[in-house]
């Protein structure tokens, strides 16, 4: 974890994450008992049009929570949600960052975001965060 200055207006720095392969879905089905074939079957994936295997959504969400949680105490995490806008695809490399958008007390609401390297944003959220 990494010390911040937190102003409205700021950035954490950005979490950029390695491809998303197939080993990664597969780990993270196993991790999270979440075994729903569009992840992890490329058939089945292709029955519903895809081209192939799309990533978990509550993967972003781990990533956008480790991009909180690389600069900020775990136990500071007040509230945290996210919406989905578009697929992952496999072999993506999703950038996930976060921008204070108010301070209120001692409280830090962070406006969260997941994007492709073509631009296209998978997923939004919000967090609020105890601040010192």
């Amino acid at each position: 974890m990494t010390t911040v200055n937190l102003t409205v207006g700021s950035e954490l720095a950005p979490l950029q994450v390695e491809p998303i392969t197939r080993k990664t879905l597969a780990l993270f089905a196993g991790a999270s008992g979440d075994h729903q074939p569009s992840h992890i079957d490329i058939d089945a994936a292709k029955a519903k049009g895809r081209d192939d295997v799309i990533a978990h959504g509550m993967l972003t969400m781990a990533y956008m929570s480790r991009l909180l949680t690389d600069n900020l105490p775990q136990s500071a995490v007040r509230t945290f949600s996210a919406r989905f806008l578009s697929f992952t695809p496999v072999h993506a490399r999703p950038t996930f960052r976060a921008k204070v958008m108010a301070l209120e007390g001692a409280l830090a609401t962070f406006e969260l975001s997941a994007t492709l390297d073509d631009g296209t944003v998978v997923a939004k959220g919000e967090a609020q965060v105890a601040i010192a």
